[in-house]
């Protein structure tokens, strides 16, 4: 394995930890919002006016910009140093706070009539109307600190450190957290007073990131270009990306409205079942990707094809081998773990019988919804967005095609098996197109022969304890070490290289001494 490999590995466990921690944060933080907050007019409000910025976080700041600043500005620092890539990313950002002051600006003069296009069933409803306006003028404005944290952390993972903007969503979830306890002692506002929290968290995540640009020589004063070739060539990069985003966005919608047309629960069937598909996802899918793509922006942008191929089926085996264990765990435990985790209070026996059925069906599609991730950051690496970009399209179609086909015979699990299908389809054309591109790149080998059969083995071995809901999820953790301890000792990399760097992550006080 190559040493571009080897620094893959090791970043996806820091990431993979950062963001194991925030998924954490991220739970007891609904749970206290929950409390706070309850189920009535102030939760409705402030998820009404949070989902705005959120929503153009995930399609553009944290998705097509970040996507096509890290190959730009890494092809910038192969080429011409690092104080022509520092001075891009100045450009960029001078670009990125004009647009959006813009932006948000407009949003906060338009915030009646925004909020009446995202929320028309407020209209009849004057006091949850007029708060929710409110909220969305103290909100919004968070976009342009969290799309400024997205270029912060372009800048660090094209330099190699991953670990401050990975720590950056815990921290905004620790900000909301303190909020919700600032509103519960002193009686103040609750929807009011998370809002402004979140605007103290993305003042937090932009602050964590700032000593860590300075210890890579980087300052924000310095030369800048109002036309920016680079930038330029950025926003090029971004369209194609940003249409690829939405493309996931409409595909979430169009689920939701042919789910619509099912017996009730059908949406929230769905919702729960993705949700525990997203937690392995989030963790381990996503940060291989992230942490793929500066060296492969790196490599590409040298020449080095050879290194650049292996160091894409490396990313590829690491995320076949955390999402296929993950994938026989959840079919195993499908029901055990709705069961445990939803089945109180108004979630009835049937509902947990149907969410665990729409478990296993998004479960058969999770390897494929790990390797997208790594499969676009090869294109992206390569400057090629819209290659990504029409074969999301044409999977949407796919998925629209085969869920109206099945949603009749199987309801709402043909919705969930329509997304896998879907998703298999888009790994396999991004494969085939990238092999033309630059040859052979995915063999078969020891490590994945090895990581299927034993994920077979822990998923019989789960399916075995699944009469037991408490003990069979008390096993996972046990079943995991047991499923890398062998891989280890049957000669997979992959596992001597998580375990050995998940070892160094632990405090040494900890750590077991030497006799």
């Amino acid at each position: 394995m190559n040493e571009h490999a080897r620094k893959i590995a090791k970043d996806v466990s820091i990431v993979g930890g950062a963001t194991l921690a925030s998924r954490i944060l991220g739970f007891f933080r609904d749970v206290i919002l929950a409390y706070v907050l309850g189920a009535g007019m102030y939760a409705d409000a402030f998820y009404v006016a949070y989902r705005l910025p959120n929503t153009l976080r995930r399609l553009f700041a944290e998705g097509s910009m970040t996507m096509a600043f890290v190959p730009v500005f890494s092809r910038l620092r192969e080429s011409d140093g690092d104080q022509a890539a520092f001075s891009m990313a100045r450009s960029a950002m001078v670009w990125l706070l004009l647009i959006l002051s813009v932006i948000t600006m407009a949003a906060i003069f338009f915030a009646a009539p925004l909020t009446r296009l995202i929320a028309p069933g407020f209209v009849q409803k004057p006091e949850l109307f007029a708060l929710t306006v409110d909220l969305v003028r103290i909100v919004f404005p968070y976009i342009i600190q969290i799309s400024a944290v997205a270029l912060c952390m372009g800048v660090l993972n094209s330099m190699g450190h991953f670990l401050a903007p990975a720590l950056a969503t815990s921290e905004l979830n620790t900000v909301v957290i303190l909020g919700a306890g600032v509103a519960w002692i002193f009686g103040l506002d609750p929807a009011y007073t998370l809002a402004w929290a979140i605007l103290v968290g993305g003042f937090g995540q932009w602050s964590m990131q700032q000593p860590w640009l300075r210890k890579y020589g980087f300052r924000w004063r310095g030369p800048w270009r109002f036309k920016d070739p680079a930038v330029i060539k950025m926003a090029v990069l971004m369209i194609p990306t940003a249409f690829g985003a939405a493309v996931y966005q409409i595909n979430i919608l169009l689920g939701t409205f042919l789910a619509s047309y099912l017996p009730v629960g059908s949406v929230s069937y769905l919702y729960y079942a993705d949700r525990l598909v997203q937690f392995p996802l989030g963790v381990f899918g996503v940060a291989i990707g992230t942490v793929a793509l500066p060296s492969l922006a790196k490599l590409a942008s040298s020449g080095r094809m050879e290194e650049y191929t292996s160091t894409l089926a490396a990313s590829i085996r690491l995320t076949l081998f955390v999402s296929l264990p993950s994938t026989a765990g959840l079919i195993a435990l499908a029901h055990p773990m709705v069961t445990v985790l939803f089945g109180r209070g108004a979630f009835s026996p049937e509902a947990a019988k149907a969410t665990s059925a729409a478990l296993v069906a998004y479960s058969l599609g999770l390897p494929a919804f790990a390797c997208v991730r790594p499969l676009f950051s090869a294109y992206y690496a390569l400057s090629d967005t819209k290659t990504p970009a029409w074969t999301a399209a044409a999977c949407l179609l796919a998925y629209a095609a085969t869920g109206y086909a099945l949603m009749g015979p199987m309801g709402h699990v043909g919705l969930a098996l329509a997304a896998s299908v879907s998703s298999w389809l888009n790994v396999a054309i991004l494969g085939i197109v990238l092999r033309k591109k630059t040859g052979p790149w995915m063999p078969l080998d020891k490590t994945l022969a090895v990581s299927t059969l034993l994920s077979l083995c822990i998923g019989l071995a789960a399916y075995a304890l699944s009469g037991y809901p408490i003990l069979s999820l008390a096993c996972i953790a046990p079943l995991a070490v047991i499923y890398m301890a062998v891989a280890a000792l049957l000669g997979v990399e992959e596992a001597r290289m998580l375990a050995g760097f998940v070892g160094r992550l632990v405090p040494r006080r900890f750590r077991k001494k030497p006799s």
